[in-house]
């Protein structure tokens, strides 16, 4: 089997990727390398080189290296100080290497073209026009952002695949969807720990609203408050915040003034997957307050293989991946509807008090066995896995 797994997303380049917070690059290069070893012969299609032991072909990059070299910056320093400009550049090599893709497989050189990651709008239009099968994942919820939702309603019709059933929501009910995969790791890389100090929990990812920070952190502010000096809990709370960005003030307003150094502690982005072993297998508990429809949730996995319990709210497909009782425990969000008096339109808020109070309620019964959380990852979030399922998917399409 030939398959060409096309990334375009411009961060797939590795004078970038180590920068930045992309987990679908990171997948991508697993999967890459995984069907590789269970015999896939895999052409990964990405915008600049990265580190892979698979064929990796790239777009010409020279014109907007020579346009970085102009303005004397790099790609992250173009990116923040002009988005406009740099989207525009990336979108045009993008679309050259998702064209380098379709010609290979229209020349007899692929079997299969499978379009991952969240920059598939540009080739939906033009998969029609391949002669071989073309199957995409996205990797946000369908309907997050404007420039998908108003575009992949209008091709229910090609091969889609799901990273969850929640994530499946925000398409028509006439999609073609060929399987629900979700995302694995490699386990021998991932080392579970049964014995951690069990004094914290922890926070991992983006320091931003929709994932709930400021929830984790008055949960925690209100479990102490109602608990016994050698019962108290510190909050670690790792990830990328955005203060460098003017319109996000979250970090700003609603994070630092809660940052104690102690009951609260910020650790800063933790880049090092050796790095987030130590945090998440130390930690009595990991916390996902999102208050927005995860299609997936990779911290979760990620916790479950260091054997550390997950404490969720209920948002999307966190209660797909959490064995409730067995892995960890899913807190309810709780909703009020209020009136806008400018639109006339009712708007759904979080009950944040109410919501709280569920959280610290889940943090009173997270103690788990952490083996039966490392058991739930060894039976459903293994790379192995996720290739097998890719293979079978693949096959079918081939052969359809």
């Amino acid at each position: 089997m030939r398959l060409g797994l096309v990334v375009p997303h411009i961060f797939m380049h590795r004078s970038i990727l180590p920068e930045v917070i992309f987990s679908p690059g990171m997948l991508a290069l697993d999967l890459a390398n995984g069907l590789q070893k269970q015999g896939v012969e895999v052409t990964l299609f990405t915008p600049g080189p990265v580190d892979t032991t698979v064929k990796n072909v790239t777009a010409d990059l020279r014109l907007f290296e020579n346009e970085l070299l102009l303005r004397r910056d790099n790609y992250l320093d173009l990116l923040k100080k002009h988005p406009f400009t740099f989207v525009t550049l990336a979108r045009q090599v993008q679309s050259e290497i998702i064209a380098r893709a379709f010609e290979m497989a229209n020349r007899d050189m692929l079997d299969i073209i499978h379009i991952y990651t969240n920059e598939e709008d540009i080739a939906l239009p033009f998969a029609q026009f391949c002669k071989k099968p073309v199957v995409f994942t996205h990797h946000d919820p369908f309907n997050f952002l404007v420039k998908y939702k108003n575009i992949f309603p209008k091709y229910p019709q090609h091969n889609w695949l799901s990273l969850s059933f929640a994530q499946r929501r925000g398409m028509p009910e006439t999609t073609n969807w060929v399987a629900n995969i979700y995302h694995g790791l490699d386990e021998k890389k991932w080392v579970p720990n049964y014995s951690p100090p069990d004094n914290y929990v922890t926070f991992v990812g983006r320091i931003i609203e929709p994932k709930g920070t400021h929830l984790a952190i008055k949960a925690v502010q209100q479990y102490n408050a109602h608990t016994s000096a050698q019962h108290k809990l510190k909050l670690k709370i790792a990830g990328k915040h955005y203060a460098d960005h003017q319109k996000d003030a979250y970090w700003r307003e609603r994070i630092t003034p809660l940052i104690d150094g102690d009951e609260i502690k910020y650790v800063g982005h933790i880049k090092s997957m050796e790095a987030k072993q130590i945090l998440l297998g130390n930690a009595r508990a990991l916390i996902v307050p999102s208050i927005f429809e995860e299609p997936f949730g990779m911290v979760v996995i990620e916790a479950l293989a260091c054997g550390t319990p997950i404490i969720a709210l209920d948002s999307g497909a966190l209660p797909e991946l959490i064995q409730e009782g067995a892995s960890g425990v899913i807190a309810q969000k709780v909703w009020i509807e209020r009136n806008s008096s400018q639109t006339d339109r009712s708007q759904h808020l979080i009950d944040e008090d109410s919501t709280i109070n569920n959280l610290v309620k889940a943090i009173q019964t997270s103690s788990f066995d952490r083996r039966r959380c490392r058991q739930a990852f060894e039976a459903r979030f293994t790379l192995e896995r996720v290739c097998r399922e890719h293979i079978e998917v693949f096959k079918k399409l081939i052969t359809h």
